[in-house]
């Protein structure tokens, strides 16, 4: 059996990962449709290898009898037209940051929580930052042995992150560098070629930026209410592939062995740990792939139980595509997609104390 889905902000980078993650996968799908604002109506995009979609005004269409549609067209957008597709029982999964921290709303990396899809009566379910996704990846077999108290987290975050305006900034700016061209500043706070900005999104008042809150608050609904994130978030002049140093503080003592053994076997994670020159993974090597990869796993000796190590991930597909198509793929296996779906149904109520 196979649904009708709908890929919502189909014109972007990532609305056109989702499409080809869709079609790589063999996702079962019987009806797709490509949306996107009225601009870009009428724009192609790809469907696989053979097929081509026009695309829809989104601001016209009717999900009435969809099953699913994977929405990234930007938070506004999703806050107006996700309830939408939700009330006709579309079940949405959302890539923007809108709804990740609404109560009743889950949010979820399948190899992490794919149990909490069940609770997403609202018919919304939401896709992690694309920082925090791959960081749960890592973080689940070592919280499951050795129970995290606290991690340290230094990103250093690809220019895709900020969409196909912070490439084609990069691009830009690199060429115009070899012709002495004055750099133009548009996307990002300062220059990104030959660069490092350690600000992504807004200041808050604590000083951390909202990208750094995100990991935080993000790590605690996924993973573990108690655990303490600090995270510092640098854009880096790379065009995919976000990178990340983690250092975590356990509550039991690490053991070193065991640690490789638990990564070696987690769902999702590749450990390629060598000590030796080139015996690690870097970000151009984890483009199109769809594994988060763990290098310079050590034991962290300034701390109590400490470990530390190296992280990275295709941030358009962990980070964002591939965990919406995955999110997909869980829902399918959990019996949770179509006009039967429990989640259609009212919550059972507790049982009143006899």
């Amino acid at each position: 059996m196979g649904y009708r889905v709908a890929v919502v902000g189909a014109t972007g980078a990532v609305g056109r990962e989702i499409l080809k993650t869709l079609a790589e996968r063999q996702f079962p799908v019987d009806e797709i449709v490509a949306l996107a604002s009225a601009r870009s109506a009428g724009r192609e995009v790809s469907f696989g290898d053979k097929t081509v979609l026009k695309v829809q005004n989104l601001e016209t269409f009717d999900f009435t009898g969809w099953d699913i549609a994977l929405f990234s067209p930007g938070g506004a957008v999703s806050a107006k037209y996700a309830p939408k597709a939700a009330a006709a029982k579309c079940l949405v999964v959302d890539n923007t940051s809108h709804f990740r921290m609404e109560p009743g709303i889950p949010l979820v990396v399948p190899e992490v929580n794919a149990g909490a899809l069940k609770k997403a009566r609202k018919g919304i379910i939401a896709n992690p930052n694309c920082s925090t996704a791959q960081m749960m990846v890592a973080l689940k077999p070592l919280h499951d042995l050795f129970s995290i108290e606290r991690v340290v987290v230094s990103t250093y975050q690809a220019v895709s992150g900020a969409g196909k305006s912070g490439m084609d900034e990069l691009f830009s700016q690199t060429k115009g560098s070899f012709v002495n061209d004055a750099p133009t500043i548009a996307q990002f706070t300062k220059q990104i070629a030959f660069n490092l900005i350690p600000h992504i999104d807004r200041f808050m008042e604590d000083g951390s930026t909202k990208e750094e809150w995100k990991m935080a608050v993000e790590t605690r609904k996924i993973l573990d209410p108690d655990i303490k994130v600090l995270a510092t978030c640098v854009r880096v002049p790379v065009f995919i592939g976000h990178s990340e140093a983690i250092s975590i503080e356990c509550r039991k003592p690490v053991d070193l062995e065991k640690a490789r053994a638990a990564l070696r076997k987690a769902p999702g994670v590749i450990l390629r740990d060598e000590r030796e020159d080139g015996g690690y993974v870097t970000p151009i090597e984890c483009v199109g792939e769809d594994d988060t990869y763990i290098s310079r796993l050590r034991i962290d000796s300034t701390v109590e139980h400490g470990l530390a190590f190296w992280c990275v991930s295709d941030n358009l597909r962990k980070g964002a595509a591939l965990n919406a198509v995955q999110i997909a793929e869980s829902l399918h296996e959990q019996h949770l997609i179509g006009k039967d779906s429990p989640l259609w149904k009212p919550a059972p109520r507790p049982e009143e104390p006899s």
